[in-house]
């Protein structure tokens, strides 16, 4: 079946900074789009930012461009999130999420997230 599992979470000083891995197995990753959200305390679910199939064209929310940057290897079945410039307010669970581009581009799975949180 679809899996995703994310790491690289951890805690880290204002400042910092953080990698992501989301890694893919049970369907044909290099054939779909793949996001970054994530959910913060007391917050609900944000979009960070999305990745084409092939990884030539991303976008993100305006709170994280700048500082976030997605990309993927396909011959690895991985996705990354490269975190810059950590804030307090990024501390959060992240989710990486498959894209169904026959729904709308709906998150069909989601991997079980994996936590930074950014403290001095």
């Amino acid at each position: 079946q679809v899996q995703l599992v994310e790491s690289g979470g951890g805690l880290v000083q204002p400042g910092g900074s953080l990698r992501f891995s989301c890694s893919a197995s049970g369907f044909s990753f290099s054939t779909y789009y793949m996001s970054w959200v994530c959910r913060a305390p007391g917050k609900g679910l944000e979009w960070i930012g999305d990745i084409d199939s092939g990884g030539g064209s991303t976008n993100y929310a305006d709170s994280k461009k700048g500082r976030f940057a997605i990309s993927r290897d396909n011959a690895k079945n991985t996705l990354y999130l490269q975190m810059n410039s950590l804030k307090s307010e990024d501390t959060a669970l992240y989710y990486c999420a498959r894209r169904d581009a026959n729904y709308n581009y709906a998150m069909d799975s989601w991997g079980q997230g994996t936590q930074v949180t950014v403290s001095s």
